[in-house]
C-alpha cells in the first residue's frame, strides 16, 4: 500500500539537517502567535514527539532560542511557558506578510539600494536583509523593490533609489538575487507537497494531529523559499516563474487543513491561564483570495 503523503513528507524531513529550531519559530508564528502568543513547552513536545524528534533536542533547541532572543520563558512551578521575545516578534511581523499576503501590485519601477559598512553587527544586518528579502549583488550592496520595509538591524545603512528601466538596472536586479536556484526550490517543494493536495482533495482521512503536523510542516518548507524571494514584478521574472503556482498550492493546502489542525489546538494546547484563546480574525484571512 502506498505511504501516505504526510509519512513521506516526515521521512524527507528526517533525513534532512536537523531544523527542530526553525520549526519551532515555524510553530510560534503560525500557530502560537494568532492564539495570544504564549504556550507551554509540555504542547511543543508534543507536536515533536509525532515527528519522532526527542524531548532533549527539542529543550535544546528551546534553551539556545532563548539564548539568542528569539524567545523568552516563563516558568510557573514546574512547567515552562514560551512565547517570542521582541526579536522573534519583529522578525517574523515582517515574513508573515511575505508568506500568506499577496504579492505587492504597486510596484513603481524602483527599488530601494542599501550600502553597509564593515561595523560589528555587520553580520546581523546581512542576516536580517536576506530574511527581508533584500538581494546582494556585491559585498556590502543591498537591492530590494522600493517599499520594502528595511529591518531594524539595517537601520544605519545609507540608503538610495536606482530604477529598473534601463539596462544597467536590469542588470543590477539579475545578479542581485539566485533566481534559479530559488525557482528551483519552489519546484521541490511542489513536488514534496502536490500529493498532499491531491489526498485533501479526495477526501483522505487527517487526524486533527495529522492536519496540524501537516500545517506546521507545509509553513515550514514553504518559509524557508518565499522568505528568499524578492517577490519581483513579473515583467522582472523569468518565464515560467513557479513563485505564484507555489503560492497557489501551499495557500490552498492551507486553508483545506486549517479548521482541523485549530481543532487540535483547542483541545491539547495551553498557556499559563489554561487553554489558548481562539485565534485572532487575521488567521482566516491568511492566502485570502486562493
Amino acid at each position: 500500500m502506498p505511504q501516505p503523503p504526510l509519512a513521506r513528507i516526515v521521512d524527507q524531513l528526517k533525513r534532512e539537517p536537523s531544523r527542530t529550531g526553525s520549526i519551532v519559530i515555524t510553530v510560534f508564528g503560525d500557530a502560537i502567535v494568532p492564539r495570544g502568543g504564549s504556550v507551554w513547552l509540555g504542547t511543543l513536545l508534543e507536536f515533536f514527539e509525532a515527528l519522532a524528534i526527542d524531548s532533549g533536542v527539542v529543550r535544546t533547541a528551546m534553551s539556545r532560542l532563548a539564548t539568542d532572543g528569539w524567545l523568552e520563558r516563563n516558568k510557573v512551578g514546574r512547567n515552562s511557558f514560551y512565547r517570542l521575545a521582541k526579536k522573534g516578534r519583529q522578525t517574523f511581523a515582517a515574513a508573515t506578510r511575505h508568506i500568506y499576503d499577496p504579492p505587492p501590485s504597486d510596484w513603481t519601477g524602483r527599488f530601494e539600494l542599501l550600502l553597509i559598512g564593515n561595523g560589528e553587527d555587520r553580520d546581523a544586518s546581512r542576516e536580517a536583509l536576506k530574511n527581508a528579502g533584500f538581494g546582494s549583488p556585491l559585498p556590502g550592496v543591498w537591492v530590494a523593490p522600493s517599499g520594502v520595509a528595511v529591518p531594524e538591524e539595517a537601520a544605519g545603512a545609507i540608503r538610495l533609489e536606482v530604477s529598473a528601466e534601463d539596462d544597467s538596472g536590469r542588470r543590477l536586479l539579475s545578479e542581485s538575487w539566485p533566481l534559479q536556484r530559488t525557482a528551483d526550490a519552489y519546484q521541490k517543494f511542489m513536488k514534496t507537497f502536490e500529493p498532499l493536495r491531491g489526498w485533501i482533495g479526495r477526501g483522505e482521512p487527517l487526524t486533527e494531529a495529522d492536519a496540524f503536523t501537516a500545517r506546521i510542516l507545509l509553513i515550514h518548507h514553504y518559509r524557508r523559499v518565499v522568505l528568499r524571494d524578492p517577490l519581483l514584478p513579473t515583467s522582472l521574472l523569468p518565464r515560467d516563474w513557479p513563485g505564484g503556482a507555489a503560492r497557489e498550492l501551499c495557500g490552498e493546502i492551507y486553508r483545506g487543513l486549517l479548521r482541523q489542525s485549530e481543532q487540535w489546538l483547542d483541545r491539547h494546547a495551553t498557556n499559563e491561564n489554561g487553554p489558548l484563546p481562539k485565534p485572532a480574525a487575521e488567521l482566516a484571512r491568511r492566502f485570502d483570495g486562493m
